[in-house]
């Protein structure tokens, strides 16, 4: 028997034929809500991490430099996640050409911590294709991102993932899931 909303258990006979609570059952009750408000608050440290303590391991961002960070929040089977960072900016451009700033995103260790952090020294210039355009049609805000392969990276709730950037440059990502699923390749 499922209970209604807002009806208590004891007044469907839940607790084993008990109609009413006993007169020392408030404290109880009252221990249970306690330990489950303890236990609540411990899962949600486990959902939501505090990475206050690896981000001291971490330098501050340089002259001109901006630091990024991203918790991840922890999930099942994290090998089938990836991370893409998208370093760009938001320009106002025709919607016709394909724009990408040039730009090398490296990956650095924190000496001593074995922490890797990411850093772009410089965005380069901006290059785009030279498609004919309405010279009448407004132009829009697109984010435009650095050229090249994509940047994914492997999904790790334990660590926070560090960016340094220059100032005015903006980190977005992307969370990517794969399946379980296999496909056996052919000999051939």
């Amino acid at each position: 028997m499922k209970p209604c909303p807002g009806e208590p258990l004891f007044s469907q006979g839940l607790w084993k034929g008990a109609r009413h609570p006993s007169p020392g059952s408030g404290l109880l009750v009252l221990m249970f809500l306690l330990l489950a408000s303890t236990a609540s608050n411990l899962l949600a440290r486990d959902v939501h991490p505090d990475h206050g303590r690896e981000l001291k391991a971490f330098p501050p961002a340089g002259e001109g430099m901006v630091r990024f960070v991203i918790s991840l929040p922890p999930c099942e089977d994290e090998e089938l996640f990836k991370v893409q960072l998208l370093i760009g900016k938001t320009i106002k451009l025709d919607a016709g050409n394909r724009y990408f700033f040039a730009g090398n995103l490296e990956t650095e260790t924190v000496k001593g911590w074995g922490y890797d952090y990411f850093i772009l020294k410089s965005l380069g210039l901006m290059v785009g294709t030279l498609m004919a355009v309405d010279p009448m049609a407004p132009l829009e805000k697109r984010f435009i991102t650095l050229g090249g392969e994509p940047h994914l990276y492997r999904y790790n709730s334990r660590l926070p993932m560090v960016i340094y950037l220059p100032k005015g440059v903006e980190c977005r990502y992307r969370i990517w899931q794969s399946g379980r699923k296999t496909i056996p390749a052919e000999e051939g």
